[in-house]
């Protein structure tokens, strides 16, 4: 029961996918948190449909509708709420003040100027990255949703929390956090062979990519904010999602507009 209650415990947090209510108590809690990248299995399968229904509705490569589909259906299906961390920490960034300053900035519920400005430009590098992104190549890249969201999860049970108050440490002290760490590396392990597997090239650049944001991930947040809190969670998952389709653009481009000869 346990496993089941942490099932649906981490969809119900972590989507917008109808669950049966569930108790958040420490039990229940305990294996929550590895299943939140089976959200980004649901995030990728749905993507890859899309995809496949475009080029079945003669929808080309590049056509807006399609662009604006694809960009929108991780927030959609994820509710947003990484994103919502991703604000706040780039308000908490630009804000320029102490640690303990930022902390705060990061609990308040007003959007900012800088998570406005930032958003935006965040959305137009996305879509202007999936305009270039082949349908067959979103084949590959949906593994990229569950190996970071396991790098979001593992953030979570590996670095120092900023505070023993919060969503992040409600998820990192209920978890039974050695197992944890195994369900991660396991689902990342399984996402690295599989798209070196489909294609060798991109798949080192989507693990390179990854290993780089999380290598300045861990920097940023001891430096500006000593740990890591649950924003900051979905900050590193929204920055690698977004580094990780720019990089596949422009590998697209460097091949010449395909990647699939």
């Amino acid at each position: 029961m346990a496993l089941w209650n942490g099932f649906k415990i981490a969809f119900s947090m972590y989507s917008k996918i109808p669950m049966p209510a569930s108790e958040w108590s420490k039990e229940n809690m305990k294996y929550a948190l590895g299943f939140l990248p089976l959200v980004g299995v649901v995030i990728g399968a749905i993507v890859c449909l899309a995809a496949w229904g475009f080029d079945l509705l003669g929808i080309e490569d590049g056509q807006l509708f399609r662009v604006c589909v694809l960009t929108v259906i991780p927030v959609l299906v994820s509710g947003g709420i990484h994103l919502d961390g991703f604000l706040d920490v780039s308000d908490a960034l630009s804000s320029w003040q102490e640690k303990e300053r930022r902390l705060e900035i990061l609990k308040d519920s007003h959007a900012g100027a800088f998570a406005i400005i930032c958003c935006a430009v965040y959305f137009i590098l996305y879509a202007g990255a999936v305009s270039l992104i082949e349908s067959r190549t979103f084949f590959v890249l949906a593994f990229m949703y569950v190996m970071i969201r396991s790098g979001s999860g593992m953030s979570i049970v590996t670095l120092k929390l900023a505070k023993n108050t919060g969503l992040a440490a409600t998820f990192s002290d209920g978890a039974s956090k050695r197992v944890i760490r195994v369900w991660m590396f396991v689902y990342m392990i399984v996402c690295v062979t599989a798209m070196c597997w489909m294609n060798g090239i991109l798949g080192l650049l989507c693990t390179a990519v990854f290993c780089v944001v999380w290598i300045y991930f861990r920097h940023m947040v001891y430096d500006k904010f000593g740990g890591v809190n649950g924003d900051m969670a979905g900050w590193f998952l929204q920055v690698c999602e977004l580094g990780v389709m720019i990089a596949a653009a422009i590998l697209t481009l460097g091949s010449g507009g395909t990647l699939w000869s």
